[in-house]
């Protein structure tokens, strides 16, 4: 039997299907009869969206005893026939479940969905602190004043270009309440990084992912959070894949076009990655420069920036980088970049 059930705050939609797909019952319930309803079901396969709240209900159903399926919600969408309504969702969710070739959204643990939340929450910080900045730059720039470039040289020069002159006693105050708001949010981003500190130094995959150039602990940490274990992926292929790392293929016929990459996945992730990758080709870079050594990882780096251009290579080394964390979290070993890997100790 499968349960296919339309998430919502308040009022749940529930489709039954017997063993030949066909939907047998319908429920709309609330929050608590929801509960109830479960509490009083011999065990069956749970369909879900991967939705908001999906991944408490998830664990909340297995730890019932029931088999737990989360569908991509731009898989089960097209499934959906006429008009859009809960009922129609949970029926689309029935249609979904019969298609073997879907690949199911793991459950999150609630330390995963924890680590992802100080994520969330750091990037906000921060999106916020660049808005204040700014904000700050514009104002003052108004007032004929130009402060230097970078997020650090900007607010350590500001509170002395307040203070002149130049700028209007009424405007001042303002001007020191965006600087006390900046220095407040970098101290909550500091809080962050230390509570990520902490849960690195506890758990075994984020220090073995570390190990790989580039991947520190907001992307180690960050990987872990959204991938839980290696055995979700075939290969690192497959991961590179999921974090939308592979190039776009657009063909018919005899014609096969690849594009920019698909940036499928988590953006955040990618994001981490890609910003690692520029720095180990930047590292290289400066290596071959004054003559250092150079490891076969930065020797591949620099091949292909003679064949391409810098965004291209940036890309497929983050492409390569993904496919290396899963490696060495997937075979627990370490890395060793002038050959590929060896076995753990």
């Amino acid at each position: 039997m499968t349960i296919a059930v339309d998430l919502a705050k308040t009022v749940f939609e529930i489709a039954i299907a017997d063993a030949e797909w066909r939907i047998v019952e319908r429920h709309r319930l609330s929050r608590a009869q929801f509960q109830t309803f479960f509490f009083n079901r011999e065990s069956a396969t749970i369909v879900m969206e991967a939705c908001g709240t999906a991944h408490f209900w998830g664990r909340w159903l297995t730890d019932l005893g029931f088999s737990v399926r989360l569908i991509p919600a731009h898989y089960a969408r097209p499934y959906r026939r006429r008009n859009k309504n809960d009922a129609a969702d949970a029926a689309a969710l029935v249609e979904a479940a019969r298609n073997a070739e879907i690949i199911d959204v793991p459950v999150k643990s609630a330390d995963q969905q924890a680590i992802q939340g100080l994520h969330r929450i750091r990037s906000q910080w921060m999106a916020t602190r660049t808005a204040r900045i700014n904000n700050l730059r514009g104002l003052l720039r108004e007032q004929g004043i130009n402060i230097p470039v970078g997020a650090a040289t900007a607010v350590s020069a500001a509170p002395a270009l307040i203070d002149s002159d130049a700028v209007p006693a009424a405007l001042r105050a303002a001007l020191q309440d965006i600087i006390s708001e900046i220095h407040e949010l970098e101290a909550r981003m500091k809080t962050v990084e230390r509570q990520l500190k902490q849960y690195a130094a506890t758990s075994r995959d984020v220090q073995s992912i570390q190990q790989v150039p580039g991947v520190g602990l907001l992307t180690a940490t960050a990987l872990v959070a959204a991938v839980g274990s290696p055995d979700n992926f075939r290969d690192g292929r497959h991961l590179a894949a999921w974090m939308g790392l592979t190039p776009r293929h657009v063909g018919s016929g005899h014609r096969m076009h690849r594009g920019g990459i698909s940036k499928r996945g988590d953006r955040y992730l990618r994001m981490l990655l890609i910003h690692g990758a520029r720095s180990v080709l930047i590292r290289a870079q400066l290596n071959a420069k004054s003559g250092q050594p150079l490891n076969r990882l930065q020797q591949w780096a620099l091949d292909l920036r003679q064949r391409s251009n810098h965004n291209k290579t940036t890309c497929a080394l983050a492409n390569k980088l993904a496919r290396i964390a899963w490696a060495v979290w997937a075979h627990d070993r370490n890395f060793d970049g002038n050959h590929s890997l060896v076995q753990a100790a």
